[in-house]
């Protein structure tokens, strides 16, 4: 008889009685080839059948589980099918469903295509919202049944419910694909929300306290699926963080001005990455802040970690507690973090003895202003530090016990700040005289510092510097004044133009600059200070245009500095006078190597030089500095000798102009120039060998220069460096400028590719992670070059060479794979900001270097249209890697449109494809482990596999060979390598997922 359809089929099994296997043979014989038994609803057709009576039809339901248990069927269907069914009072058919569910719930598997493992998604996601109900609608009936008295039936059904709902969600491969359907139907999750949410009420008045706790356990199950990735377990085992540590003394030390949003961003990384608790976290930057202040130097970098630490770090904090969930836990956690701070007694004692007076009372009361403690927190912190101090050792000299902590002074400087800014907003032209008395108080013992120090820690700086150079370019030009004005502009500009070389010096010349505008013209001191002021590697050039300014203006100049009256102040052009200095030492140089000029005219001209203002003196060094470098060994005799006289004290018993009536004594003035002469030749005297005392000020002003030891070859100092640091478990101040320099003089390459190499020559596994934060922390000199060598250089070179895979072994392998993938996420979280002005200095690697070293074909967007739409995604998209055809490298980023010309971009696509084709050959070795390692550390770091992840470059078919590898093979770790904010990148995590 030949069936006409579906219904008439089922039927006539059923009036001919036909067992399960003849059905399904009979079935076979029915329908031909081709159409497959879910396209036909096979699942929906039997259960309409069998769910006609009151009670299920058995012979019909026997046909089902035959067909889930024969895979005639697919889950998905059986489940679409199941939860259509809406009658919840007829209790045997709901039980006979749940019965059919118990079969397969926490087993669920599709082997099909991409499409069919979505829809595998989206059922499941369907009869968790029909158990939902289902179980609602039992509790109800149960609610009732206790009313009437009669509680048996409802009881049983309800606790048959929560056991198939604990059980579906009791798979973390279901909640995978739930998470996956949650992304795909938002609308429909939010069903299932209202459905816990109504079920909890009826189950709230409950009296069974087991099934309430198995309620309980199922709702909170249901309410992880959304962030079942974000759950990382915190090191509760780890005291000391280095990573931590060194960040914190690195941006102490060498960046004060850096902004405080890099910083937090930086430091909510590491972090994440090595899962510190926030009490701990805040403990390791009290210590390391604790550290800078006893083991800075004295003077300006004293006041540096002063203004860091009760400026900057509270602000730091404050930032962070808007990162972390709930005010109220992170005043808690930095309490937690004093309690184990005041522990620390002798590190507190020491830095009490340093500072001079009770540190850890100032932080408190500056965590108190910033609401970071409570009022009580802070009284009880204070109270406890107080009777620790009683038995510290007294050691206060009766000289020392009247000066006032640099922590008062920084503290009281910050307001003074605001109001300097305020009075220099002012119009220079009405109180001139009010204005330089400022200056002068500011000039005075440190006031200077204190003030550039508390301003650098707030981000004032450069609206500081900003207001001295319009100060400056008023002053360069005065029309129709007389005398008095005159003398009192010339005072304000040399002030200006010191103080702005002392910023620059200290601070970095990228504090001066201005924001690139077009049209506008450039000010005097930054055109100055970009052409002919001496830096830290930035070569200058004597013959630059700038230095060769009028000849008449030279021949005046000349005239005046050989001659020792009084300089005609009334208008006088001062950024003249500066831009001419140069040319007029020039040609006094050559007078005197030609015997025009005797030695004791040179030292009259160079006093005079230094008593007509300092910024001249400043000037004439600065060219004297670029000139010395382009002579001959034997021509460089008078040169130098110049800048000997230049920097030492006044020959003769002449006075600076000026200064008489408004100082009692010239030094303020004196003092900083001095000091900015010391900075400008000390590179200049290091490579002539020659030697030039300065006058002393007391205090060493540049105490982290000329660190490394004379004749050693630089690999020998980074190893012996490295190792003492090692072997410490922490890095110091001193050898963050120690590596700081290596970093210069050997290159991004030779830094990075020598110390890899100390760490893959270590055993121990402690040794090992111990490198991966120091090196991670020292590689943040400048991560995001060390990055792109890292990642587009050594790692490549070490998985393509069988020779070297020896080295990827485990320990040393896995805190290579670590350390990688910290600086890639690192660097690229942050390289769409701007570099730090520490790395702004260095050379950048050219986006050429790297756009010839990776090749990529650029991606038309036809092409990936094209793509996209072909029907056959297994065979392109998900197939195995072992071609590098468009197809089987198509990743996230690709979709994403990302720019590929950026390098970090370039290298980390590379990268990705790489580690594609290792796992996608038939080579197995160390550098399969390596890449394996390597995954499972981008997972335990990442939130999620989205847009802003360096996962995203890592091509779709690379999750299918990874779910291979054993360690790999879980749901968590695919959702968290897949992008699931794409379409495709749901269908390949839920087509690894279900095949799992």
């Amino acid at each position: 008889m030949k069936v006409v359809n579906l219904k008439q089929a089922i039927l006539q099994a059923w009036k001919e009685r036909w067992s399960d296997y003849q059905w399904a043979i009979n079935m076979k014989k029915f329908f031909p080839k081709g159409a497959t038994w879910d396209i036909l609803n096979l699942a929906d057709a039997l259960l309409e059948q069998a769910m006609i009576g009151p009670s299920p039809n058995p012979l019909i339901l026997s046909y089902l589980k035959y067909a889930i248990s024969s895979q005639m069927v697919s889950y998905s269907s059986v489940l679409t099918a199941i939860s259509k069914f809406d009658d919840f009072s007829r209790d045997l058919c709901v039980q006979a469903l749940l019965d059919i569910m118990d079969m397969f719930c926490d087993r669920l598997s599709c082997h099909g295509k991409a499409e069919e493992c979505i829809g595998l998604c989206r059922a499941l996601l369907s009869a968790l919202h029909w158990l939902l109900r289902c179980t609602a609608a039992s509790a109800e009936r149960l609610r009732e049944g206790l009313e009437a008295g009669t509680p048996a039936a409802g009881e049983k059904q309800l606790a048959m419910c929560l056991q198939r709902l604990e059980k579906t969600l009791s798979s973390t491969k279901n909640r995978a694909l739930l998470h996956i359907a949650k992304l795909e139907e938002a609308s429909s999750w939010t069903a299932i929300e209202h459905s816990l949410l109504k079920l909890g009420e009826i189950l709230a008045n409950l009296s069974n306290p087991q099934l309430r706790s198995q309620a309980e356990q199922c709702g909170t199950l249901i309410r992880s699926i959304p962030t079942m990735l974000s759950v990382h377990a915190e090191q509760m085992h780890k005291t000391g963080f280095p990573t931590v540590h060194a960040v914190i003394l690195l941006e102490g030390t060498m960046n004060l001005t850096g902004e405080t949003q890099s910083l937090v961003e930086q430091l909510t990384m590491v972090k994440r990455m090595q899962h510190i608790p926030t009490p701990l976290f805040v403990l390791e930057i009290w210590k390391a802040c604790f550290v800078g202040l006893i083991e800075s130097p004295e003077g300006t970098e004293e006041l540096k970690w002063t203004a860091f630490t009760f400026l900057k770090i509270p602000q730091v904090l404050v930032k962070l507690k808007k990162y972390s969930h709930g005010d109220k836990d992170f005043t808690e956690d930095v309490n937690c973090a004093f309690e184990f701070l005041l522990k620390l007694t002798p590190l507190l004692d020491k830095a009490d003895q340093r500072c001079n007076c009770d540190c850890t009372n100032f932080l408190l009361q500056e965590c108190g202003k910033q609401g970071l403690l409570s009022e009580a927190s802070v009284n009880n912190l204070m109270a406890k530090r107080k009777a620790d101090r009683e038995h510290a050792p007294q050691q206060k000299s009766g000289e020392n016990a009247n000066i006032q902590p640099n922590i008062q002074l920084i503290l009281r400087a910050e307001p003074t700040v605001t109001n300097i800014l305020k009075t220099m907003d002012a119009d220079h032209s009405k109180s001139p005289e009010g204005l330089l008395g400022v200056l002068g108080h500011m000039l005075s013992g440190k006031s200077l510092d204190l003030l550039l120090a508390a301003a650098a820690a707030t981000g004032k700086l450069k609206s500081f510097a900003r207001k001295f150079i319009n100060l400056n370019e008023f002053t360069t030009y005065g029309s129709e004044e007389s005398t008095k004005p005159a003398s009192v502009r010339a005072l304000l500009f040399d002030i200006s133009f010191l103080m702005l070389c002392h910023v620059a010096q200290t601070y970095g010349s990228e504090v001066i600059l201005s924001e690139s505008r077009t049209g506008a013209e450039v000010p005097f001191f930054e055109t100055w200070m970009q052409t002919c002021m001496p830096e830290e590697g930035k070569i200058l050039n004597p013959d630059h245009p700038c230095f060769r300014p009028d000849s008449t203006k030279v021949e005046s100049l000349v005239a005046l500095l050989n001659n020792s009256s009084e300089m005609k102040l009334v208008q006088m052009k001062w950024h003249e006078a500066c831009l001419s200095i140069s040319a007029a030492i020039l040609e006094i140089l050559n007078a005197w190597e030609n015997g025009v000029l005797a030695f004791e005219s040179i030292q009259k001209i160079t006093d005079n030089i230094k008593g007509k203002v300092c910024s001249l003196a400043v000037c004439a060094v600065a060219w004297l500095v670029a000139h010395v470098r382009m002579l001959g060994l034997d021509e460089r005799e008078k040169s130098l000798q110049m800048i000997r006289q230049l920097a030492g004290p006044l020959f003769s018993e002449n006075t600076l102009q000026f200064y008489n009536e408004r100082f009692s004594r010239p030094s303020p003035r004196v003092v900083i120039m001095n000091s900015i002469l010391e900075r400008m030749c000390a590179d200049v005297l290091q490579q002539t060998a020659t030697q030039i005392k300065f006058p002393s000020t007391g205090v060493d002003t540049m105490p982290y220069w000329n660190l490394l030891p004379p004749k050693r070859p630089i690999k020998e100092v980074l190893t012996d460096i490295f190792a003492k640091v090692l072997e410490k478990g922490w890095v110091d101040s001193r050898s963050i400028h120690i590596f700081d320099t290596l970093l210069h003089m050997g290159g991004v390459y030779w830094f990075c590719n020598n110390l890899i190499k100390e760490l893959l020559k270590e055993t121990r596994k402690e040794h090992t992670l111990r490198a991966v934060e120091l090196l991670y922390s020292i590689f943040c000199l400048d991560m995001q070059q060390v990055t792109l060598v890292l990642l587009g250089h050594i790692l490549p070179g070490l998985l393509t060479d069988s020779s070297k895979w020896h080295s990827l072994m485990d320990p040393p392998g896995t805190a290579l794979a670590k350390l990688a993938v910290w600086c890639a996420l690192s660097s690229y979280s942050s390289h769409k900001g701007q570099a730090s002005t520490r790395q702004k200095k260095r050379h950048r690697e050219d986006i050429e270097d790297y756009i010839s070293l990776f090749p990529l074909d650029d991606v038309q967007p036809s092409k990936l249209m094209r793509l996209l739409s072909s029907n056959e995604d297994d065979a392109n998209i998900l197939s195995s890697p072992t071609d590098r055809s468009m197809s089987s490298s198509l990743s996230a980023s690709q979709l994403h449109t990302v720019n590929m010309r950026d390098p970090l971009n370039r290298v980390l696509a590379n990268l990705f494809l790489l580690i594609s084709s290792i796992l996608g050959s038939r080579t197995a070795g160390p550098h399969t482990q390596f890449v394996q390692w390597f995954m499972e550390e981008c997972v335990d770091c990442l939130e999620q596999g989205g847009r802003g992840s360096v996962l995203q470059f890592m091509p779709f078919t690379t999750v299918s060979e990874l779910v291979k590898v054993s360690a790999m093979s879980s749901p968590k770790v695919v959702l968290a390598i897949t992008d699931l904010s794409l379409p495709l990148g749901r269908q390949v995590a839920a087509k690894a997922i279900a095949a799992l």
